[in-house]
């Protein structure tokens, strides 16, 4: 018997896999005692009979838009102590027209620089680079992210935009390469926490495909994350 209740918003550009990416993890959802409702449109958060009995909202919904009424129930859901959670360009590039959207993640895609120019064929593999996720001090007695220790991905590497109010457990540097605009090294986070209100919310940059968030650590730490922030 089920005793809390999960919304997954699934989305927006098709190269994050949406469907198939969310479909990962409905099977763990429910082992852990959660029934899930998945939706197509971020339009149901604005459906107050939905989001009041909400213990877990999973967003894989890249870029798109929102209604002010839908991201007021959002917010509002967050507040109440509803958990949100997410990974990639689902959460972080998700809205990127909404200020108070950005406000409630506390983080915003920027870029995921790529392969030299020269190299590139028009794939989504342009994008991809060896890169590390290094875990913070903080993160060693984490419930999500306990026990792991620094692991390597080639995949894309995300560029963010970030506040100091997230509690960041793992961030990744980005390196100066010849032909980089940029002068020196730059650190983003790549997994946080947030509080808002009674909510949680958590964050993992990487999951650009099926085959990074079927990595082990990546698997690991988004399943501790939908965990750690439901109600």
């Amino acid at each position: 018997m089920t005793s809390k209740r999960a919304l997954i918003v699934r989305g927006g550009w098709e190269g994050h896999q949406p469907v198939e990416a969310t479909d990962l993890f409905i099977p763990f959802l429910e082992k852990n005692d959660y029934s899930v409702r998945v939706e197509d449109s971020p339009q149901i958060y604005a459906d107050a009979s939905v989001m009041g009995d909400l213990d877990l909202i999973v967003q894989c919904f890249t870029m798109g838009s929102i209604e002010q009424d839908a991201l007021r129930g959002l917010r509002s859901a967050v507040e109440a102590g509803t958990g949100f959670a997410g990974w990639h360009g689902g959460i972080v590039d998700a809205f990127r027209g909404s200020s108070d959207y950005l406000h409630l993640v506390g983080g915003q895609f920027a870029c995921h620089p790529g392969i030299p120019e020269a190299e590139q064929t028009g794939e989504q593999s342009d994008n991809y680079v060896p890169y590390r996720v290094n875990m913070l001090p903080g993160a060693a007695d984490h419930p999500i992210t306990r026990g792991i220790e620094d692991f390597d991905l080639v995949t894309e590497q995300y560029w963010v935009l970030a506040d100091d109010y997230c509690d960041v457990l793992a961030t990744t540097t980005q390196a100066v390469r010849d032909g980089d605009p940029w002068h020196r090294p730059v650190t983003s986070p790549a997994i946080w926490t947030r509080s808002w209100g009674e909510g949680k919310i958590f964050v993992c940059t990487p999951g650009h495909r099926v085959e990074v968030l079927e990595d082990p650590n990546v698997r690991t730490i988004v399943e501790r994350g939908l965990l750690w922030a439901g109600r």
